[in-house]
């Protein structure tokens, strides 16, 4: 069974042509990515937006 779904290749595909055309920009800042990790980071959020199949995001546990 597939992990993604079509939707989110294709948004991180669209995110990663941004990025390598410079005109993929971050969300609350909205400086320039650079990045590929952050790029894919960005896709992959606008495929939960766009209800994608995609797994959920990992939790940070907090320490005691």
């Amino acid at each position: 069974m597939a992990k993604y779904g079509k939707k989110a290749s294709e948004k991180v595909e669209k995110a990663m042509h941004e990025r390598k055309k410079g005109t993929l920009k971050s969300g609350r800042s909205g400086k320039k990515v650079t990045s590929k990790k952050q790029a894919i980071a960005i896709g992959l959020s606008e495929a939960r937006k766009a209800e994608g199949k995609v797994p959920r995001k990992k939790s940070s546990s907090k320490k005691k």
